[in-house]
């Protein structure tokens, strides 16, 4: 009886190392909220505009319609930047979300800060060039009246659109450089987007409101 146990027990045991480990969970969104944020800057006096929400610090720089990351620089027509950076005492920690920023701009209407997926469609690459000329890509677009050089409604010409590949390699690079969110240990950075499709030029006045756990600030930024 005593044999016929020990071999059951091994039998049992080699059978458990035989199958494969339970796949993990799929936990993706975590992974990228928690890998989002950029460097922060040395201090907050790094920053062109800084000033005190509580016991912490907030920095924060007008990036206008770019969006830097390390490997170039991105832009987006439909949407402002702003590179942030929250500061604290050694050893601090916070919860972060991008909507505890908003954005005034003259003086009007406030804007919330929006989610970076929302800017993923208005991303683009300055340096970027099609393989194929714009001219020769309308060309292939030809309208019922048979002209050539617009598009098919007779519209401007027709742009040829990045790969997607290229795309995605820019949203991960955008993405990379959001700002993070959840509960942090302090300083960290990133950037904030809020929906502006207007030239930069006609900005006068431009104001970051925070209004987090441990307080609120007003900064003026620079146009």
């Amino acid at each position: 009886m005593r044999f016929f146990f020990t071999l059951s027990t091994l039998i049992a045991g080699s059978l458990f190392a035989q199958q494969p480990p339970a796949a993990p969970a799929d936990n993706s969104d975590a992974q990228a909220s928690q890998t989002r944020g950029m460097p922060a800057r040395a201090t907050p006096n790094d920053y062109l505009a800084h000033g005190a929400a509580g016991p912490l610090s907030i920095g924060a720089e007008f990036m206008q319609h770019s969006v830097p990351s390390p490997a170039g620089l991105l832009v987006t027509e439909d949407y402002v930047v702003v590179e942030a950076g929250v500061f604290g005492p050694p050893g601090a920690r916070t919860t972060l979300n991008p909507a505890d920023f908003s954005l005034r701009i003259n003086g009007k209407k406030t804007l919330q800060s929006e989610a970076y997926v929302a800017v993923f469609k208005s991303l683009k690459d300055p340096e970027w060039e099609p393989d194929v000329p714009v001219d020769k890509a309308s060309k292939t677009s030809i309208n019922s009246s048979g002209a050539g050089g617009k598009g098919a409604d007779g519209g401007p010409p027709v742009v040829p659109k990045p790969p997607f590949k290229l795309q995605r390699e820019w949203n991960l690079r955008m993405q990379k450089e959001a700002f993070p969110e959840g509960d942090r240990a302090l300083p960290q950075a990133g950037l904030l987007f809020f929906k502006y499709g207007g030239k930069p030029s006609g900005i006068h006045s431009i104001e970051l409101m925070y209004a987090g756990p441990s307080g609120k600030a007003t900064l003026a930024l620079q146009p």
